[in-house]
């Protein structure tokens, strides 16, 4: 049987009896009190009635033979009234009739009178045992919810936690939108997920400023006419035709020409577009979210960026935090690229320890994100964890993570030895040093550590 939620000793669940003799009901009261947190009794449909308003009731007994109303004539009037409740019928007349009747109307299960005590307590236990998994599924449905709450964004960290919820208030909104943010951290994962929310009916449609020639931006963004320019054979329709009624997402913003910051200025100010060439200007309908790495305050000083474009860019800053300081995400991530990647490429997953994940978390992901998902697909084609996060990483962090009271001995020495070997560079006879071992020894225990990893 699954485990039950306990309160106070018992059981947490409420009981409602509904039978018209007094000798069931005491019986199956003082039986089930014994077990679960309230068990009510009543002897009608109406009285049943009042203690469910005063009540929730996870389970209700009901004879099918009530005075009045019948039970299952009760039942039907209540049912689409109670709808996290499971009901078990009883009857001292039972038929295949009734049964049928039961079943069809939703009763989780139909005791025929006279009962023993112990089938009642076990049609009981098993309506609870789904209650139970039930309840574990919707508090696992939150926790995945709050896990992936947009596509490919994930973690429990209040920085991601307080970003989704920023995300979700401003989506619909048209203002502009500026993400900062270090490379590999998600920033285009931020903007789509902005989109999304939107709800806007254009597409997304994203463009790295720095990949694109000055001399052609221009009309990457705008538009030319044919015979605008040397090679324009063509009409070309712009990214802001494009994106019309979507999002244009600029990534890397400030690699953008002086040149074209003023053009793109006056779009943002005017929601007008021309084409290189043309005399006609277009209306857009764009949401524009930019993106940076760099600092766009010091290139405005510096004379890089342009001032008003600037503070146009900067009506709402969404700064998304880089892996070494939301270290608690490494887990959740590893958990989510793993079972991608490994669906992608035709190959198990690779299962990740407790071990593995504290050697992870050792780690400073100067990278971040996309070095982090670079790593799990290398472990995917290698089938373990890379000896270099495993032993001698020598990028790490030199802050301890600590030993939780729950690791047993193995666990800390084998931590503790990563560590030594980390701090000493990876150099083997220094680190034997420091942990009072012959070099010998230390080869031989982090030999085992290898092979014992190869091996879960």
């Amino acid at each position: 049987m699954s485990e039950i939620i306990k309160h106070n000793g018992k059981e947490a669940f409420s009981i409602l009896i509904v039978d018209d003799e007094l000798g069931i009901q005491d019986f199956l009261q003082r039986s089930l009190r014994k077990i679960y947190t309230l068990v009510e009794v009543a002897g009608t449909a109406e009285e049943a009635d009042v203690l469910r308003m005063e009540c929730s009731f996870d389970l209700l007994i009901i004879d099918i033979s009530l005075p009045g109303m019948s039970g299952v004539e009760w039942w039907k009037s209540i049912a689409n009234q109670i709808e996290h409740s499971d009901v078990i019928f009883m009857t001292a007349f039972a038929d295949i009739d009734n049964t049928i009747e039961a079943l069809r109307i939703g009763a989780f299960d139909f005791i025929q009178k006279p009962f023993r005590l112990e089938e009642i307590i076990l049609a009981v236990e098993r309506c609870f045992e789904r209650r139970s998994l039930e309840r574990e599924n919707f508090v696992l449905r939150r926790q995945v919810d709050r896990l992936y709450l947009f596509e490919g964004m994930i973690g429990t960290s209040p920085q991601v936690q307080d970003m989704c919820k920023l995300i979700s208030r401003i989506a619909a909104t048209p203002s502009v939108i500026l993400i900062e943010g270090e490379s590999g951290t998600g920033k285009e994962l931020v903007a789509n997920a902005i989109h999304k929310e939107s709800k806007r009916s254009g597409p997304f449609v994203p463009i790295n400023c720095g990949a694109i020639s000055p001399e052609l931006i221009e009309s990457e963004f705008f538009g030319h006419k044919k015979g605008a320019f040397t090679g324009a054979e063509y009409a070309h329709k712009g990214l802001f035709s494009y994106a019309d009624g979507g999002t244009l997402f600029l990534d890397e913003v400030g690699e953008m020409p002086l040149s074209t910051q003023a053009k793109f200025l006056r779009v943002l100010e005017e929601g007008r577009i021309r084409p290189v060439g043309s005399e006609r200007e277009i209306v857009v309908d764009v949401r524009v979210v930019a993106a940076t790495n760099r600092n766009l305050k010091e290139d405005v000083q510096n004379g890089l960026f342009r001032e008003d474009l600037f503070y146009r860019l900067n009506v709402l800053t969404i700064h998304v935090a880089p892996l070494r300081e939301r270290k608690q995400d490494i887990a959740p991530i590893v958990q989510y690229y793993s079972k991608l990647l490994a669906t992608q490429l035709s190959l198990p997953p690779v299962p990740f320890n407790h071990n593995d994940i504290q050697q992870l978390a050792a780690y400073d992901w100067p990278g971040n994100i996309r070095e982090l998902k670079n790593m799990i697909e290398r472990c995917i084609l290698l089938g373990k964890l890379p000896d270099e996060m495993l032993i001698a990483n020598t990028g790490r962090s030199e802050k301890t993570v600590g030993y939780p009271d729950s690791w047993t001995v193995d666990e800390v020495e084998k931590a503790h030895i990563v560590k030594a070997v980390d701090n000493a560079g990876g150099n083997k006879t220094q680190a034997s040093k420091v942990l009072g071992i012959s070099r010998k020894t230390l080869c031989r225990k982090l030999q085992a550590m290898v092979d014992n990893h190869a091996d879960d």
